[in-house]
């Protein structure tokens, strides 16, 4: 074997066999050894890095120093950058925020210039944000980059979604093969696709799959289609036939309808702290919770040129309730008024009460520059409803110079009536907020939940019941459709809400070519 190489004192000697400060394995070195148990005074790699002599380079470069051993393995680190060996623990490297690259790539636009940074600006950057220098650079060349191609600048991580294992594509097919009985839990689609609970709620937070909640709808005839692509077609106004159709703005329709109006609901969720007791809600029977019913009267509210309300259309939200003195001592004394609710709803009781307290409220709340037009009450064809003509309601219909008539939607059509299609469920929304103990609390709850609810809210309503009348039209009288949504709230903040929801010609002359069609 040739000899080693001799490199003075202090050499790092690849074989080995230098007996004075050679990298020994077997730990005999006794002068400068790369000693595990770190007891080397004079040039041992000290993991708590405090040996000023002899550092450990990783650069590997030779270095000639007086105060260092000739040959020596120089460590140029800094005892900050690892304050965490002292414990021997190593740290793993972590993502670096979004919002900290953002303020890297800023910092380094103001040391640039022309778009170009000077040396060491990277290195100081790297310092000030406590970052890895290779981090910086890499910052600097994403946002070039994005200049370069001529897009925003964005130098937001790109790791998110490229790393980690590639996932198995999901056959979600099967599924469509399936009974809707047999897929109405996430159990059962697990069964089907044979995939865990995580991976479903997965696939559907990213759009693969959707839950639907399915009502059932009212039965419609081909004498209830007819009727009411005959209505919505009626609806829209004779003179933009030629030109642009749009549907009528609905300033002189009154709707009125009857709603249950309950106590409370059967089930309900809080949201609570962990130490709170929980609610105890009782009733003698669930399926028998204290109700009352109500006649709501309302119109569309008007605003004026500067978007301030000057009429609400609320005519009037009345409670069909009698009051009687109770006859015997239970939880109050006997002889104390009660309020009963109405079970049996006739067509004398109605049209009295349309006579007694409907029509007054109309003719005290509508606005006074429309008083002499025609104003149409309308409402459903439920038997108890009275016939458009009833000689006792049109002859009080024309008292004090008003013209009120009476209109009936289509049987089966819920949906052409604003009530029913949004304006109950938001003020019984307002309702179920409110505590109410007895029947009694119920009636003065409900007239302040009618009262509160935001009239601009109200006639949005107006805006969703013609898009429901173009959908209608769509399916030639159907209900199977969705209610389409036109962001109302957003159009009304910029100003653009319309009053009226325009139709295609196409779509008109196709409804009434079905129309003629039926009839002939």
């Amino acid at each position: 074997m040739e000899p080693p190489i001799d490199h003075g004192i202090g050499d790092f000697d690849l074989n080995l066999e230098a007996p004075y400060v050679g990298f020994d394995l077997n730990l005999e070195a006794p002068h400068v050894g790369f000693d595990l148990n770190f007891e080397a005074p004079h040039v041992g790699f000290d993991l708590n890095f405090e040996a000023p002599h002899g550092g450990f380079d990783l650069n590997l470069e030779h270095v000639e120093d007086d105060n260092v051993v000739q040959g020596g393995i120089k460590m140029n680190m800094q005892p900050t950058v690892l304050a965490a060996a002292n414990d021997n623990v190593v740290q793993g490297r972590k993502d670096t925020p979004n919002e900290l690259r953002r303020q890297i790539y800023q910092a380094l636009l103001a040391r640039s210039t022309n778009g170009k940074l000077k040396r060491h600006v990277t290195k100081e950057v790297a310092e000030l944000f406590g970052v890895r220098h290779r981090i910086v650079q890499r910052v600097w060349q994403q946002g070039k980059s994005s200049l370069d191609q001529g897009i925003p600048v964005d130098v937001s991580s790109r790791k998110r979604g490229r790393a980690g294992r590639k996932r198995v594509p999901l056959d979600l097919e099967p599924l469509r093969n399936v009974a809707l009985k047999h897929r109405t839990t996430l159990e059962d689609v697990c069964a089907v696709l044979g995939i865990s609970k995580s991976n479903l709620l997965r696939n559907i937070r990213e759009g693969q799959l959707k839950r639907h909640s399915n009502s059932i709808k009212p039965h419609l005839t081909y004498a209830n289609k007819k009727a009411r692509l005959q209505w919505c077609v009626d609806m829209l106004e004779p003179e933009s036939m030629h030109d642009n159709p749009r549907f009528k703005g609905l300033f002189d329709v009154v709707f009125i309808d009857e709603k249950w109006f309950y106590l409370t609901r059967k089930s309900e969720r809080y949201y609570m702290l962990p130490d709170e007791d929980e609610p105890l809600r009782t009733c003698k029977s669930k399926n028998n919770v204290p109700k009352l019913m109500f006649l709501t009267v309302t119109a569309r509210p008007r605003f004026n040129r500067e978007g301030l309300c000057i009429f609400d259309g609320k005519i009037g939200c009345f409670s069909l309730v009698t009051y009687e003195r109770s006859k015997r001592s239970s939880n109050q004394q006997a002889g104390t008024m009660e309020v009963k609710p109405i079970t049996s709803i006739t067509r004398d009781f109605i049209r009295t009460f349309m006579i007694d307290k409907v029509l007054p409220a109309i003719q005290a709340k509508w606005p006074r520059e429309d008083c002499n037009k025609p104003i149409y009450i309308q409402q459903g064809n439920e038997p108890s409803h009275l016939d458009h003509d009833d000689p006792l309601f049109c002859e009080a219909a024309k008292q004090e110079g008003f013209d009120i008539r009476l209109i009936c939607q289509p049987p089966n059509s819920p949906d052409f009536n604003i009530l029913d299609l949004g304006f109950f469920r938001a003020i019984q929304s307002i309702q179920y907020k409110k505590t109410a103990k007895t029947v009694q609390d119920l009636v003065p709850i409900v007239q302040v939940a009618f009262h509160e609810y935001s009239p601009r809210k109200a006639n949005r309503i107006y805006l969703t019941l013609q898009l429901v009348w173009k959908e209608a039209m769509n399916v030639h009288g159907s209900n199977k459709f969705k209610i389409p949504h036109m962001k109302k709230q957003s159009l009304e903040r910029q100003g653009r809400l319309p009053l009226q929801i325009t139709c295609e010609e196409p779509l008109v002359a196709d409804a009434m070519a079905k129309l003629a069609a039926w009839n002939n």
